[in-house]
């Protein structure tokens, strides 16, 4: 009796999708967000998908190094998720032109580099409102990070919502020049409360404010993640950033063929900036109003870069009737009437 060979049926080998993040994964902050959309694509892709992912790593030299590294590995799609991995991310594009690349927060395009960004501003303003109406010193606080465009913005965006809503709120700032160092965000925490500071913001990525605050008696506002648990009587709300989406979206399109390259922008109405819920300690006619503020600028009807506009050294920037474009807000360099300070060089 002759044995009949049966062909072997090889399994579709998976797309590998490579992810590089600026902190640890357990930031409970920008990078850990990130994870969990690559977590939310594993789930729904399963073993149509094989993900890596390289955490802490520095802007500049070494993260074109993990670029390239991640490249040479074979992965199809690699989404670098910082600000200053753009340049490392356009060279190493260019070295490898049958990869997709997509950057988060960036403007530089080719044609296997896409960018995406979402409008965290939109969820800061919101925020500000709420810290309008929950100071009783009326001073707040915004830890910031790096002098770009993405954190100007969103600086502005606080102050205008203050300016509407409690024009005798004073917003302070600090620079830390870093996304995640809980010792220094603590210091920056402390060092404001101090000074009378009763709510504070911030544009790093470590719950470490939320927790000074929790333990001194001050609010705060999550950043990227919902912080609720880090400071359950100081968290007021968080500005959570929702990724799995997007990472789904662009991940089929490369399984479809049907990726190209694209600036993609996407906020509340696309579910891509989320407030999970606000502190029961907020009166119930602020709440709303936050709720009503979400639903507006949802349907368009609520744009803080409105018209007239001017500069914190008087200069007219924004005319009445005018909006701004989000490419003008990708280029954003200067600080809103009402800020009392200087943005570092």
């Amino acid at each position: 009796m002759l044995g009949l060979s049966v062909p072997a049926v090889h399994a579709e080998e998976p797309l590998k999708v490579g992810f590089v993040y600026v902190g640890p994964i357990g930031d409970h902050g920008w990078s850990y967000q990130h994870d969990q959309g690559r977590l939310s694509a594993e789930a729904h892709f399963g073993d149509k998908i094989k993900t890596t992912y390289v955490e802490n790593v520095a802007e500049g030299a070494d993260a074109e190094r993990v670029i390239r590294n991640l490249a040479k590995a074979g992965n199809d799609i690699i989404f670098t998720t910082s600000f200053g991995f753009m340049n490392p991310t356009v060279k190493v594009a260019k070295q490898f032109p049958n990869v997709k690349f997509e950057h988060a927060t960036g403007y530089k395009l080719s044609d296997n580099l896409g960018t995406y960004v979402s409008k965290t501003y939109e969820g800061r303003y919101v925020a500000g409102y709420v810290a309008s109406q929950m100071t009783k010193t009326n001073k707040i606080g915004y830890i910031a990070s790096f002098p770009i465009p993405e954190v100007i913005r969103d600086i502005n965006t606080v102050q205008l919502a203050l300016a509407k809503y409690n024009p005798n709120a004073e917003l302070k700032i600090v620079w830390v020049n870093t996304w995640f160092d809980p010792g220094k965000e603590a210091d920056a925490a402390n060092a404001m409360m101090d000074q009378g500071v009763d709510v504070i913001l911030q544009h790093t990525d470590s719950p470490a404010a939320m927790q000074a605050a929790e333990r001194r008696g001050a609010f705060a506002v999550g950043q990227a993640s919902d912080m609720t648990h880090f400071g359950p009587k100081a968290h007021l709300l968080s500005v959570v950033d929702e990724w799995g989406p997007h990472y789904i979206n662009r991940i089929q399109a490369v399984m479809d063929g049907s990726w190209k390259s694209s600036a993609m922008v996407e906020g509340m109405k696309e579910g891509a900036i989320v407030i999970p819920g606000f502190n029961e300690s907020i009166p119930a006619d602020v709440t709303a109003k936050a709720k009503e503020l979400i639903a507006g600028i949802k349907d368009g009807s609520v744009y803080p870069f409105t018209g007239p506009l001017k500069d914190n050294k008087g200069e007219m920037k924004v005319p009445e009737g005018t909006k701004l474009t989000f490419a003008d807000l990708e280029k954003m360099d200067w600080y809103v009437e009402g800020i009392k300070a200087e943005i570092p060089k």
